[in-house]
């Protein structure tokens, strides 16, 4: 699985995330599940083609995704119309990249991870799911003292407002992440 060395996904892997997730729920035309993808992401990221120019076929390639019915053959490219379902090797992808790490500084991209995990949470054990809200508040405590660090320097006007904000929407997320993690 192609993941950073600290097992953080990259931005290819944040579209298996979603595809796969999708389909954990069930099975769908792909023309479908390639439209939702696309639609998740664009509204998180914007239109990117570092995430989006992934192709979504090649989790068949790899035995992530099978299509089923009419037009099944290994050998024959999936339409629009092709109904395909997640593999118990996709269940498994689907599963290592719900545990990835997500990297700090918070950023485009990880916002996008973080609520692709968020969206998917409930294909992880209970156990999972909490241990998942604390490697998210262990990541924004990170964040929030980057932010803090920041802001001891030279921030004043503006800026210092600003980064106000920012340090009080982390510390709002890190409440809500050990709540989360500690079944509340």
């Amino acid at each position: 699985m192609p993941l950073s060395k600290d097992h953080a996904l990259i931005p290819q892997e944040a579209v298996r995330l979603c595809a796969l997730g999708l389909l954990a729920e069930g099975e769908r035309k792909f023309g479908a599940l390639a439209t939702e993808v696309r639609a998740f992401v664009s509204r998180m990221l914007g239109p990117s083609l570092d995430v989006l120019g992934t192709s979504i076929e090649g989790l068949r390639y790899e035995g992530l995704i099978e299509a089923v019915g009419a037009r099944a053959a290994p050998g024959q490219s999936l339409t629009a119309d092709s109904v395909v379902r997640l593999t118990d090797a996709g269940r498994a992808r689907l599963h290592a990249l719900l545990k990835s790490r997500v990297r700090a500084p918070l950023t485009d991209l990880s916002k996008l991870v973080i609520a692709l995990k968020l969206r998917f949470l409930d294909q992880l054990p209970a156990a999972e799911r909490a241990e998942e809200f604390d490697m998210l508040a262990a990541a924004t405590e990170q964040e929030l003292a980057r932010l803090r660090d920041l802001a001891a320097g030279d921030a004043a006007g503006p800026f210092a407002d600003w980064l106000q904000q920012d340090i009080a929407q982390a510390e709002q997320r890190l409440a809500w992440y050990r709540a989360r993690a500690s079944g509340g």
